[in-house]
């Protein structure tokens, strides 16, 4: 299993950062996704990443992350998401963590390894965090 992971600091209390990232639509917008979906539990993703569309069918899922997905329906074997947050000096530490396995496509699976992948998703979550800051600023 692949794993990316990132932390930032967010100058805002942990309600205001959590009240942030649960209003799921806008923080998965903030990605940079072409689309986004949300239909209660039910959050779909497309993606153009170079000369591919990528389409996601996830599902939102109770845990004790503020927020945290799992793929459907995918170009992944599986894939995970979660978010957790925590009080610091000065603001909130967010950090997102994604795992993944194997892409489920033989043809995108050679073109597509897993250095683009964790390129492409931390440059994804660096906007999210980047977004997070913003709208305390």
């Amino acid at each position: 299993m692949e794993r990316v992971s990132l932390t930032r600091m967010v100058p805002a209390d942990p309600e205001t950062v959590t009240a942030l990232i649960t209003d799921v639509a806008p923080f998965m917008r903030a990605a940079g996704f072409d689309e986004v979906t949300l239909n209660g539990d039910d959050l779909g993703i497309t993606n153009r990443v170079g000369l591919f569309e990528i389409e996601l069918d996830l599902e939102i899922v109770e845990t004790d992350a503020v927020l945290r997905y799992e793929q459907r329906q995918g170009i992944f074997e599986s894939m995970m998401t979660e978010y957790t947050v925590e009080a610091v000096d000065g603001g909130t530490e967010v950090t997102a963590t994604t795992e993944y396995s194997a892409l489920d496509l033989p043809v995108l699976g050679e073109m597509i390894d897993s250095t683009v992948i964790s390129r492409q998703r931390k440059k994804e979550l660096n906007k999210q965090f980047d977004w997070l800051v913003e709208q305390v600023s």
